[in-house]
């Protein structure tokens, strides 16, 4: 804790959905957080139009539920076709449901929006202070002053023990931390079309991408009764003379769209970048969201890869805060998720650039691979394999094993499926509990000692025994659930594994087997969280 005591403990600067994602989390936890946000207003249209499993799994931990119908909807099948209306590309994600939700969820933002903010005016611990905007920060040894002044050019001030960037791709916080900027030098621009239908057709597939080197465009959900347009800017076209109402429907024609059979919601012609900050923290100064990476909206993982962020940087403050881990654990957040998000990056880029391809020699020679490998795929029966934007923890709060690299399945991110217990069945998460989660297929009692139960029991972690699918509920004691789903067995045996610990964000810390591995891999924890870095191959 701090010599002082601060106005809050954590001040988090913007109130876009990954700040009011990260305030939810952290007064979950029982933290102060003071929010500053410049505009006086939400921004009452949507940005982002999907968010995919993981992020609905953190939505659904920070008491934001029943997402599916009210806000969003499965995004269901996605199709690349070229100019003359052939498949390209054929993705049906709505079976994939590692996490429990589905793979990728469609959804209103403004509506999202409303419902965390909605449930932060019920939490005592968070207050937000709209239309003041950021000039200062003076760092301190117990924390950190902030400066904001309003519209009126009044001044006034702010403390806290943390101060968290979640102020968007021109960060004010991000500009003080000097952190740089890798920018991987790939833009365009793309005039966004929000459209209501009110002719009540049907989208099949529900996200289609036309690769048509005369106009790349797009057509996606925004959620239910919401939809977006996209179309690239070409040669011969100015920003300005592509961002009109005139040009909006004279592009959505392409679609079958006019002012007779949808309402125009909005129109705004944005330019994508790809880069991420070379530094997220710096003393009580962190990043997160947009402020710590921005990237081109085809891999659908810009609001996912900040929820993240929030998601893993929530329980680190948590520790630090408690007096439970050293600022170490914020450094492992700069190497963990500036790691992780490099892969989503480069998937968003390298998707952008097989899509905005306006060379009609390159894109044909594109159409003619991608074609080939649809008809192997229908020949066949085995689909096109499709690299995953969602890739395994390399770096960061792991278990390493004996070359300094994750010991497998450490840094792979838990399965999350049906369990049930006397009375009781449901997904894991509100079963078992949130936080850290040793799963087991040990007795807990026979597993663990009374100094490692105690220190667990310090961390609010949870003991889970996993009893086969099948098992009467009623013989699943406090400590024991039944595998419902036969998920839970099957990811333990693929290691060799009787234990693996969770980490509060849902990725694993490590995996143990039997008694004194077990004693071993919490040992590691202890000591990693008290400052003590264990070497590799420990």
């Amino acid at each position: 804790m701090f010599d002082a005591p601060t106005e809050a403990d954590v001040l988090i600067v913007g109130y876009g959905p990954v700040g009011q994602l990260l305030a939810l989390l952290l007064a979950d936890r029982g933290k102060s957080v003071t929010v500053v946000e410049r505009w006086p207003q939400a921004y009452p249209m949507p940005r982002a139009v999907a968010f995919d499993g993981e992020g609905a799994r953190t939505l659904t931990a920070a008491g934001i539920g029943g997402l599916i119908g009210r806000i969003g909807e499965p995004s269901g099948e996605y199709q690349w076709k070229n100019a003359d209306d052939q498949v390209l590309l054929h993705i049906d994600g709505s079976e994939r449901r590692l996490c429990g939700w589905p793979e990728s969820t469609s959804m209103y933002q403004p509506a999202l929006e409303e419902e965390m903010q909605a449930r932060a005016a019920t939490l005592p611990g968070i207050t937000v202070h709209r239309g003041q905007q950021v000039v200062g920060l003076t760092e301190r040894a117990d924390g950190v002053e902030v400066t904001a002044v309003a519209q009126d050019g009044t001044e006034r001030s702010f403390s806290a023990g943390w101060v968290v960037g979640c102020d968007g791709a021109n960060s004010f916080v991000r500009s003080q931390m000097d952190a740089g900027f890798s920018d991987v030098g790939f833009s365009h621009d793309w005039l966004v079309c929000d459209v209501v239908h009110h002719d009540g057709r049907e989208f099949k597939p529900n996200n289609l991408q036309i690769c048509d080197p005369a106009r790349p465009r797009t057509s996606v959900s925004a959620g239910p009764g919401n939809r977006r347009y996209e179309f690239m800017r070409v040669a011969g076209e100015t920003v300005e003379g592509l961002n009109t109402p005139e040009s909006a429907w004279r592009l959505l024609e392409l679609f079958d769209i006019n002012q007779d059979n949808a309402t125009l919601r909005r129109h705004h012609v944005y330019s994508f970048r790809a880069g991420a900050a070379e530094k997220w923290h710096a003393g009580r100064l962190v990043l997160a969201g947009d402020a710590a990476h921005v990237m081109p909206p085809f891999a659908g993982q810009g609001m996912s890869s900040g929820f993240r962020d929030a998601n893993a940087l929530a329980w680190r403050l948590d520790a630090l805060l408690d007096g439970r881990a050293g600022t170490e654990l914020l450094d492992d957040y700069q190497e963990e998720r500036r790691t992780h998000v490099k892969h989503a990056i480069g998937m968003s880029v390298n998707l952008g650039k097989i899509i905005c391809q306006t060379d009609p020699k390159a894109a044909a020679d594109r159409d003619t691979v991608m074609l080939a490998s649809a008809q192997r795929a229908a020949a066949t029966g085995v689909p096109s394999q499709q690299r995953s934007p969602l890739q395994p923890l390399a770096r960061g709060f792991l278990k390493l094993g004996g070359k300094g690299r994750p010991a497998r399945p450490a840094g792979a991110l838990s399965p999350q499926a049906r369990v049930a217990r006397a009375g009781e069945t449901g997904l894991f998460d509100s079963v078992v509990g949130l936080g850290f989660v040793l799963l087991t297929t040990e007795a807990p009692d026979q597993l663990l000692d009374a100094a490692d139960r105690a220190y667990l029991d310090e961390l609010g972690a949870h003991v889970a025994q996993v009893l086969p699918a099948g098992t009467p509920a009623e013989e699943a004691g406090e400590h024991a659930v039944v595998d419902v789903d036969d998920v839970y067995l099957p990811f333990l045996a693929e290691t060799a594994a009787t234990s693996v610990l969770i980490r509060p964000d849902f990725y694993v810390y490590g995996a143990a087997a039997g008694r004194a591995d077990t004693a071993a891999l919490i040992g590691a924890v202890r000591d990693v969280l008290a400052g003590t870095r264990v070497p590799a191959g420990a």
